[in-house]
């Protein structure tokens, strides 16, 4: 099954068995301490994520899959690069996972491909494919599997690929000989949580995704804490800091696909060009990616905060500048309020006049 795997694009498959009531009392503990933030579907399931043969009846075993996703072509300096570039005002940061294909949709097409190349070796079995779409403690699965163990950023980790990786689940309704768990190898490394902008790794392996950056710009619907948006610098979806941070992460891969190639302005595009985006714009040129389901207005705010952060920044030169406070300006009067108090918020950075922020805010 390995090789089926590799030749569909999956860096590797592991397999585990359904009883992971172990891992119940962690997922309660910290559901209860609110670090879920407004995920209301973390709770709305409870321990059915923990229980894979109530989730989908009759699951006897689960094939695990990582799917490496730097992209072809990435420099051997990439961690340097992108380290850098938190700290270039002006510029606009995506999670690098997401300048590409959506990865729900690649990895899911190929997950189901392994499923019907097994089927054609022994004939039809039940089945449910799995992408970071519904109720799963992926993390949990891959590590009981082999494919890692548990950063104290709460990643999975791979001595052979760091973090650098998308996991994907095909639940199965008959038995396999389980694959292996490695060994953990964090040792006293706390990289990951001292270098977290927000520090929202508030313990090893404990995320209070209330402050993860990866939370506030992609789940988080309302306006962000004021407290937090300095520290959110340029990063417009997602955040990287962690895993680059992670000294494990020199082992991270080049996926041979092309899917993760970066698209137009995703890569290295500016906050004014981006802003500049209207809905239509943004929904063509996010087609297929994983960026669109955060909607226009939420991807304004972002970089309108963003804009506030670089106006903020002694670094920044006059002509972009300009631009920026015109990109605000033009949004001042976006018909969403959350945008429109983010504008507010930004443009006083500038020393521009700031409005009255919405009462109902």
């Amino acid at each position: 099954m390995q090789i089926w795997a590799r030749e569909l694009g999956l860096s590797q498959i592991g397999v585990t068995g359904i009883d992971l009531t172990s891992a119940e009392p962690g997922l309660q503990a910290w559901l209860a301490a609110g670090f879920h933030g407004s995920m209301g579907y973390m709770a709305n399931h409870g321990l059915k994520r923990a229980r894979p043969a109530e989730l989908v009846p009759g699951t006897v075993s689960v094939i695990t899959a990582r799917m490496d996703y730097l992209p072809p072509g990435t420099p051997p300096d990439w961690v340097a690069r992108e380290t850098a570039r938190s700290v270039q005002p002006g510029e606009a940061v995506v999670s690098i996972y997401a300048r590409g294909r959506d990865y729900h949709k690649v990895l899911r097409s190929r997950l189901q491909k392994l499923q019907e190349r097994v089927a054609q070796a022994i004939g039809p079995f039940g089945h449910r494919v799995f992408t970071d779409s519904a109720p799963v403690l992926e993390a949990e699965l891959a590590t009981r599997s082999g494919l890692g163990w548990r950063g104290k950023h709460t990643l999975v980790l791979s001595r052979e690929a760091g973090s650098m990786f998308f996991l994907g689940e095909l639940f199965v309704d008959f038995a396999l000989p389980e694959t292996a768990a490695v060994s953990a190898h964090c040792g006293q490394c706390t990289a990951c949580m001292d270098l977290c902008p927000t520090q929202a790794i508030v313990g090893p392996y404990k995320l209070d995704a209330r402050r993860c950056i990866s939370y506030l710009t992609i789940e988080h619907a309302g306006p962000i804490d004021e407290a937090l948006r300095p520290l959110i610098g340029n990063r417009i979806y997602g955040c990287d800091d962690c895993q680059l941070a992670c000294p494990w992460n020199k082992f991270a891969q080049i996926s041979p696909l092309p899917d993760w190639q970066p698209r137009e302005g995703l890569s290295a595009g500016r906050i004014a060009q981006l802003m500049a985006w209207s809905e239509e714009e943004f929904l063509r040129r996010t087609e297929g990616s994983a960026i669109r389901r955060i909607g226009h207005a939420r991807w304004l705010r972002n970089l309108a905060l963003a804009a506030g952060n670089a106006l903020a920044s002694a670094a920044l030169d006059a002509a972009e500048r300009a631009s920026l406070q015109q990109a605000l300006s033009a949004q001042a009067t976006h018909p969403d309020p959350v945008v429109q108090e983010q504008v507010r918020w930004s443009q006083s950075k500038s020393g521009l006049t700031q409005q009255p922020v919405n009462a109902a805010l």
